[in-house]
């Protein structure tokens, strides 16, 4: 999913002193960037915390990326610290399910072989 685009925007006149170039993103998102790092930390150091932080910033450095109608970058940083911290998620669900599922499964088994 690429950036959202503004066609409503219309460029500014070009001044020699002004560094502001419209369409052109003047600096990432911190959010954007703590959400990439903790995604990539979530599946190294930080299981479970650091897939909470990254879908939880990863969802705010959207936002704040969208509201700034281009001003602030970082859009795919953002996504892709998103999408880490959910798979991680869903992966961790999943492990619980099964680890419930065995614990089960095993008093049950226990249960009909008195």
């Amino acid at each position: 999913m690429d950036a959202p685009k503004w066609p409503d925007v219309e460029p500014a006149p070009a001044h020699p002193l002004d560094t502001f170039q419209p369409g052109v993103p003047a600096r990432d998102s911190p959010m954007a960037v703590a959400s990439l790092a903790s995604g990539i930390l979530c599946w190294l150091i930080l299981p479970f915390i650091g897939a909470v932080v990254a879908v939880a910033t990863g969802v705010s450095a959207r936002r704040e990326i969208r509201a700034s109608r281009g001003t602030i970058g970082g859009w795919n940083m953002a996504t892709v610290g998103l999408w880490l911290g959910v798979i991680h998620l869903l992966l961790f669900a999943l492990a619980v399910l099964v680890v419930v599922g065995l614990i089960f499964a095993g008093v049950g088994f226990a249960w009909f072989n008195r």
